[in-house]
């Protein structure tokens, strides 16, 4: 009966019509821009404070636009902030107690405020309550700063004279583009001056041979995605925040996505930056070769960088053409052993049509019919174990759905899969990553959630959700679901509310297990404010005494990001 059923999908519902992928799943991460500085201005004596961790994670949007859901979840009054301070509090755990305000940094000022307003002008300078709200909390109100100002320049020379003032007044700062960070990376932790660069929108060319895009920091995602499309050609970034992510942040951030298994990371599309650093400097690093072999290539610096060493201005991008064939299946496994395998064939049989793996436990499975409206099972009525979903893309319909036919009645008949389904349209396509990327959307109408983004061996991959389970018992629901073909695992713990005696159990087990098997503690969202004590996890003591090294060169003053990526006691050690 299953051989017959799946091949009863796969040959009578397949079809090679193209569907739209709807956003993917990781917001993967942070929004903040770069950041970079030399000293200028008095010293100061940066970071005053303890170690500091805080609960917080993984984030995408699904269907719709992330910037709609952040607006309804900021518009509270001051009861519901009161509210999120006490999530806060719970998600951070009692380490939250640790963080103090760096004393050295300078407290606003009315003339500060008026000499911004001298640079962009009125209107650019927010103190707006209801506007300050929204950008001082994250958009799953985990993490929530007391900014008292909102800047949006609107050019590189704006930002350097912001940065230039700011060093010489000691004044810490926060730069923030669509704020769909996960781990408290893009909004104040006290009362930084955040810098937002939407305002920085515009496109300043496309070469149609090369495919090789220059754009200011503040360009939405999907806004630069459909401007591509009309020329034949796809961002190699997607996310589920594509909405309302800016690709300053994305870079930033290093931002991974749903389709890292086929475009790779943005280490290798990004062929050129501009950044500010704190100093006021601008660094021109805006290249378009795709060869440059001149010195040392300092734009890497600053991808991933997490708005800690510059604020990124510009971008330049190398695009993919855009394919013309789509397929999606959405499949069923009896055991992640079968999951594995699967993968390893999609790999050889699939080969260069293959661009998403994505998997998601039964667990994952129940969380989204019973939270997220109008989502159904695609496979009725049974719950199975795993699902995978596999996207191909190509350039020839006709072929690229033989190939995908023939494996997956390959895989069929050798055990692999138990059931599944091909998309025959883009809104069956669409219905199909619902399910996969309206997870921290449903996690977080579940209550409280535990989130950790861990990139493990793949072999390795499930066998911490499984030892989780067995450390945290019954009554506590643990979640794996991620990108399987890149080894990126979103791990998650789902209960009514925040408890620091469950958090206890998690950390540093979850770390240690991590570092144990030679993962990372960060796959793809950042360190941010969550995990900037941890670093140690992932990063020998040389590495991390390196990456302060640079972060002492290039921001002495500390102004930048403050509390975040690196631990305080390694920078500043006399603090």
């Amino acid at each position: 009966m299953e051989k017959w059923r799946i091949s009863r999908h796969i040959v009578k519902r397949s079809s090679t019509s193209l569907f739209k992928s709807l956003l993917s799943t990781n917001f993967e991460k942070s929004i903040n821009t770069s950041g970079s500085t030399y000293k200028s201005g008095r010293n100061c004596n940066p970071y005053v404070e303890h170690y500091f961790q805080c609960q917080k994670r993984h984030f995408q949007t699904c269907c719709h636009p992330l910037r709609d859901y952040t607006g309804n979840l900021h518009a509270s009054k001051a009861t519901n902030l009161e509210h999120i301070c006490r999530i806060q509090y719970k998600s951070f755990g009692s380490v939250a107690t640790q963080i103090q305000r760096n004393p050295s940094f300078s407290t606003l000022n009315s003339d500060d405020v008026d000499h911004f307003k001298k640079i962009l002008g009125e209107k650019n300078v927010i103190q707006d309550e209801d506007r300050l709200l929204t950008a001082n909390v994250d958009w799953m109100g985990k993490y929530k700063g007391s900014s008292k100002l909102l800047l949006q320049p609107r050019s590189t020379e704006e930002v350097s004279q912001i940065l230039k003032y700011c060093n010489t007044r000691c004044l810490a700062v926060v730069p923030q583009g669509g704020n769909t960070g996960l781990v408290g990376g893009s909004v104040p932790v006290f009362d930084e001056v955040i810098i937002n660069v939407g305002s920085m929108n515009h496109i300043i060319s496309f070469d149609e041979v090369s495919g090789i895009l220059v754009c200011e920091a503040g360009c939405i995602l999907e806004n630069l995605d459909s401007f591509l499309v009309n020329h034949g050609f796809m961002m190699p970034l997607d996310l589920g925040a594509k909405g309302s992510c800016q690709i300053g942040g994305n870079v930033s951030t290093n931002a991974g996505g749903l389709h890292f298994v086929r475009y790779g990371s943005l280490h290798g599309n990004v062929l050129g930056l501009e950044a500010v650093l704190a100093n006021g400097t601008v660094l021109d690093m805006l290249g378009t070769l795709r060869k440059d072999n001149t010195g040392y290539d300092l734009k890497q610096l600053f991808i991933g960088s997490e708005g800690s060493l510059g604020i990124a201005t510009k971008v330049s991008i190398l695009t993919s053409p855009k394919p013309s064939s789509k397929n999606l299946a959405f499949l069923a496994c009896k055991d992640y052993l079968s999951c594995q395998k699967l993968l390893q064939e999609a790999k050889r049989k699939l080969g260069e049509i293959l661009s998403a793996f994505e998997f998601l436990d039964s667990q994952s499975m129940e969380l989204v019919l019973t939270h997220l409206e109008g989502v159904r099972n695609p496979l009725p009525p049974s719950i199975y174990e795993f699902y995978v979903l596999i996207e191909t893309r190509g350039t020839d319909e006709s072929y690229d759905k033989e190939k995908l036919e023939a494996f997956l009645l390959r895989s069929m008949e050798g055990g692999l899969i138990a059931d599944g389904v091909v998309a025959q349209d883009i809104n069956q396509a669409s219905s199909f990553w619902r399910i996969r990327e309206g997870l921290s959307e449903a996690l977080v109408k579940a209550g409280a959630v535990y989130k950790y983004d861990l990139s493990l061996p793949i072999e390795k991959m499930y066998s911490i959700v499984e030892e989780m389970r067995l450390r945290l018992g019954q009554s506590e629901k643990v979640l794996g679901y991620g990108h399987l073909g890149d080894g990126n695992l979103h791990l998650n713990i789902s209960r009514p509310n925040y408890d620091d005696s469950v958090l206890a159990k998690i950390e540093p087990f979850v770390y240690e297990w991590t570092s144990k098997h030679r993962g990372s503690i960060s796959a793809e969202h950042g360190l941010g404010l969550m995990k900037a004590n941890e670093i140690h996890y992932s990063k020998s003591p040389q590495t991390v005494q390196v990456m302060a090294s640079i972060k002492k060169l290039l921001d002495p003053n500390g102004i930048l990001n403050p509390y975040k990526v690196l631990p305080h006691n390694i920078l500043y050690p006399e603090a």
